[in-house]
Order: structure tokens, then sequence, then C-alpha cells
């Protein structure tokens, strides 16, 4: 299982700002290892985002995004207390959900 995500949300009037931080190792399939092998592309393809259980936020990555992605998204009508959760998906169908409160 991969490390947690950092997610930061702070409330700003009538939205919140959300920052995260994910962990992942992010391989294009290009680079070569010491023995001159292909290392395999290892990458998040899916990224989405809820508040308060519902969907507010989809993406779809590739192989260009650098490692330990930073993402950053404005969420209008959020309020401090609510409930932001991310989740990831990478190409060898590993995912990872993490969850946040406004504040």
């Amino acid at each position: 299982m991969a490390d947690p995500m950092r997610i930061r949300a702070q409330a700003q009037g009538s939205n919140a700002i959300v920052r995260v931080l994910m962990s992942h190792e992010m391989e294009t399939g290009q680079r070569k290892d010491a023995a001159g092998k292909t290392i395999p592309a290892w990458h998040i393809s899916d990224v989405t985002a809820s508040l308060n259980g519902k969907p507010v936020f989809s993406a779809e990555w590739g192989p260009a995004v650098a490692k330990n992605p930073f993402l950053q998204f404005t969420l209008k009508n959020a309020k401090a207390g609510d409930k932001v959760g991310v989740t990831w998906k990478d190409n060898r169908g590993d995912t990872r959900t993490d969850e946040a409160v406004v504040s």
C-alpha cells in the first residue's frame, strides 16, 4: 500500500482551497536501469475528489506527471467541517484514498 496522501483543505469565504501531495514513483516506462533494461511504466492514471461523499473532481493522468505529484484545486460551497476525499488509481491497479476535514 502506498504512503498516505498529505491533504490540506482550508476554507476561504464560501470556497475551500485543497492541496494534495501524493506519494508515488510515477515511472514513465522510458527510463532504463543500470543493466540497460527498460523500467516498466507505473503511474497514476485516475484521480477523483469528493466533498462530503459527492464527486466533485475527476482527472485522467498519464506518465508525464512528476514523481510525488502535487495537486491544488478550489471547491465551491465548501465550509469548515466538510470532508474532502481524494482517491487515485494507478496503471497497476493499486488505489489509495485519504480524507481531510476543511479547516
